[in-house]
């Protein structure tokens, strides 16, 4: 398999722990990201292109291409521009898959891809007279959290194939316990019985001093997931409004001495910004500026019941957990860097779940 706009591997990953499938490279415009890529699937470096897709050109002849182009330009909380030049990364996707003689291919974007012109070409290219005319798709709707990832995330997934279609990715979670399916993995299953968290102290500093040299310069890193388990220095302020903020609540709950002046004015919608998460709960989206309470309901879930009041946003080991990944990835990168990373990675549990019918219909 071969993973375009890889990031930080979150779909090789899942395709690799499926047991059925060898990654041959990525291609990551971003060089922090595709730093991490390599540190986990390419030691040396020399299978990881570093740069715009466009000048990728010595395209490997593989049976699978995977890839998630850069969402913003569809996302909802984007500006949504039919002009931004990322709604047309698809194509360069195409081209790929067209160059590697891969029998099949996964894409993977936001839910909001459904619903643009972007997508029907997608579908157009991939069809009889396109680009791609052997090949055929077909659209799942897919939420990370039916799949064993603590966050409910849902996602666009399509799949090409010239061979035949696959069976839709069998759920192994559901909201409630149903036959052959468990109850969704909570942040509270997930922090207590995952490969770190709540054991360790939370740091309020910098990531450790070292780097890595990566196709001829140096990227800090690479971090274990323990290293990454670090906070930010909060105001008296903000620890004040943070403690005012209980499970399920948001920046509603505050009283008005408490709100942000820019906040007073404006009482309807944003309904998670200053949020706190719920332990019994699986996580909302993970966004790329998790570590910023006033972008989203991010605040640890730890409130009283029992324990110490946790005043503040979630941190980057947490958020990675929240995505699904374990202690055997390994990260490169500023902080900001890297929770970009953790942001815009594809849950490797959802990943693994699309991989299987892949597979069984590669003959794998």
């Amino acid at each position: 398999m071969l993973d375009l706009f890889a990031g930080c591997g979150g779909l090789t990953r899942g395709f690799i722990d499926q047991g059925s499938f060898d990654g041959v490279g990525g291609v990551e415009l971003d060089r922090a990201a595709a730093a991490t890529y390599a540190a986990n699937f390419d030691p040396t470096g020399l299978h990881t292109y570093t740069g715009d897709i466009a000048g990728f050109t010595n395209v490997p002849s593989v049976d699978l291409v995977v890839g998630g182009p850069p969402c913003q330009g569809f996302s909802a909380l984007g500006k949504r521009d039919p002009t931004d030049v990322r709604n047309q990364l698809w194509r360069q996707f195409v081209r790929v898959v067209r160059d590697s003689d891969a029998r099949m291919f996964v894409f993977e974007n936001v839910d909001r891809f459904a619903k643009t012109l972007e997508f029907q070409r997608l579908r157009d290219a991939a069809g009889e007279g396109g680009e791609l005319a052997d090949f055929r798709t077909q659209v799942f709707r897919l939420n990370a959290a039916d799949y064993g990832a603590p966050q409910k995330r849902v996602r666009t997934v399509i799949v090409g194939s010239s061979i035949g279609p696959i069976a839709e990715p069998a759920p192994t979670h559901a909201r409630r316990p149903a036959e052959g399916r468990d109850r969704w993995v909570s942040l509270r299953d997930a922090f207590a019985g995952g490969p770190l968290v709540l054991e360790l102290p939370v740091r309020a500093e910098r990531l450790p001093d070292r780097s890595v040299d990566f196709q001829g310069g140096e990227v800090p890193g690479a971090f274990e997931l323990r290293e990454l388990h670090v906070t930010r220095n909060y105001d008296l302020k903000s620890l004040i409004r943070y403690a005012h903020i209980q499970p399920g609540q948001s920046r509603f709950a505050l009283p008005d001495e408490l709100q942000y002046p820019c906040w007073r004015k404006h009482t309807k919608g944003a309904g998670d910004v200053l949020g706190r998460l719920r332990w019994d709960e699986p996580a909302v989206t993970i966004r790329t500026e998790f570590f910023k309470p006033e972008k989203g309901r991010f605040l640890h879930p730890q409130w009283e019941n029992g324990g110490e009041q946790i005043n503040r946003a979630l941190t980057h080991a947490e958020a990675a957990v929240v995505q699904g990944f374990d202690a055997r990835h390994v990260w490169c990168g500023t902080k900001t860097e890297i929770a970009r990373q953790i942001g815009n990675a594809v849950p490797p549990p959802l990943a693994r779940a699309i991989a299987q019918p892949v597979a069984e219909r590669l003959g794998a």
